[in-house]
């Protein structure tokens, strides 16, 4: 019997072959944790009497969650990882670099066919390198910097097969979107989800990151895109490693083979507070807006910010809505910066701000006010999220987003694109 990607990678990692159930001991090729979770995993590490980390250069601390700190506890925390980071000979991003899980990738700690670990759920971002990636707690994380290894199940794996174009005004936003109301926020439980098809071979990186990322909102372990060429040149500029290009085999098993044709995909939203809870945005246009926020690990690359500039250009965010846009990395800030984005936003009324992880864990910016309605293009929209338990917040696509901060209300974006069905 043939293996998924999956299957291949931890039998490669365990030096077993596996199958789904299986319970398995792997090492790890790079681990990460942000300003939220890496103080925890620092004081486990030395209640477990360690003293030192097991390889320090597969090891990223990133100050991304509140950056720049709100207040002396949060800056004594930061004080914490830049201290030990130090200590250790760990390489430390700090305030301004960006999120982590832009970073990994850029900085070169992702490969194909690794295993990869992180303190944050949206590690399974990574698989759009073709990649194992996942997110672990604190305490399995000072295991981790312990050890350098780590225990797994192995999952069984959801294939989903998405086939032709992506018409107008629909991003790959709109395709997990769509996946999630079809799963539904718990239909994946411990699964990894393969995304395959037509549609996500001619997807950017950028857009495979997007899908990846968002696999955990259905409760799956993992992501994962069969790496190919894309995903070669992105990594040929940043690191010399090779990493493993795998595919699965044409008898793999699956638990499930979703299949999703592109073209009758609509620009969509999550609306308040699931997840799961998703409507085309016509059905719900004419909300009020009182925020719109641009960014996130899940869509604040370059390529949605250009998204949302095709409407933005020309154009003003509208009298009473705040729009905040915050690119996902230093690298991608000065990108936008070069080719005129960042003054186009600012022209059409928008705030922005230093890369980071901004409104999207609700820690200190962008923080929402009771009923008020923010249209975000980040991951998550549960009670509090951004704040106030009062508040409501749509997940959208960077154009959605854009538009809606226009007209002030839910728009679908293909008013502006010159077609609406």
């Amino acid at each position: 019997m043939g293996k998924t990607i999956t299957e291949k990678i931890l039998s490669r990692a365990s030096g077993h072959d596996v199958s789904p159930g299986d319970i398995i001991v792997a090492p790890i090729d790079a681990c990460v944790a942000h300003d939220g979770t890496a103080p925890l995993a620092i004081r486990a590490f030395r209640e477990m009497g360690a003293r030192k980390v097991w390889d320090p250069s597969r090891v990223a601390l990133v100050i991304d969650h509140i950056a720049p700190s709100s207040s002396e506890g949060t800056s004594n925390l930061h004080i914490m990882m830049r201290q030990f980071a130090a200590e250790q000979g760990i390489r430390l991003f700090d305030v301004g670099e960006g999120i982590c899980h832009q970073l990994m990738p850029e900085k070169g700690y992702v490969l194909p066919g690794r295993v990869i670990v992180g303190a944050d759920s949206h590690t399974c971002t990574y698989g759009a390198f073709g990649a194992f990636s996942t997110g672990i707690g604190s305490t399995e994380l000072a295991a981790v910097l312990v050890s350098g290894k780590l225990w797994f199940k192995v999952p069984e794996t959801i294939r989903c097969l998405i086939s032709g174009r992506l018409p107008q005004g629909v991003l790959p936003k709109d395709v997990i979107l769509h996946l999630l109301g079809l799963i539904g926020a718990d239909g994946a439980t411990y699964k990894a989800i393969e995304f395959s098809g037509s549609t996500v071979a001619e997807m950017s990186v950028s857009g495979r990151m997007t899908l990846c990322n968002m696999v955990v909102e259905m409760g799956a372990k993992s992501g994962i895109v069969e790496p190919d060429e894309k995903v070669r040149e992105f990594l040929r500029r940043r690191t010399e490693a090779e990493g493993e290009y795998l595919k699965s085999d044409p008898d793999a098993e699956y638990s499930d083979t979703i299949r999703v044709s592109a073209e009758g995909l609509e620009p969509l939203v999550a609306c308040p507070s699931s997840v799961d809870n998703v409507r085309p945005v016509r059905e719900v246009e004419g909300a009020k807006v009182d925020q719109v926020f641009l960014g996130s690990c899940t869509n604040g690359r370059l390529e949605d910010l250009l998204e949302a500039a095709r409407i933005l250009k020309g154009r003003r965010v509208k009298e009473g809505v705040r729009m905040l846009v915050i690119p996902a990395s230093r690298e991608v800030y000065l990108e936008a910066l070069r080719m005129g984005l960042l003054q186009m936003f600012a022209e059409a009324g928008c705030s922005i701000y230093g890369p980071g992880c901004g409104p999207c864990p609700g820690g200190h910016l962008g923080v929402l006010g009771q009923g008020e309605i923010c249209v975000s293009t980040s991951n998550r929209n549960f009670v509090g999220r951004m704040g106030s338990k009062e508040a409501q917040i749509y997940l959208a696509s960077p154009l959605t987003a854009a538009a809606s901060a226009v007209t002030g209300e839910l728009t679908d974006p293909r008013r502006f694109l010159g077609e609406r069905s």
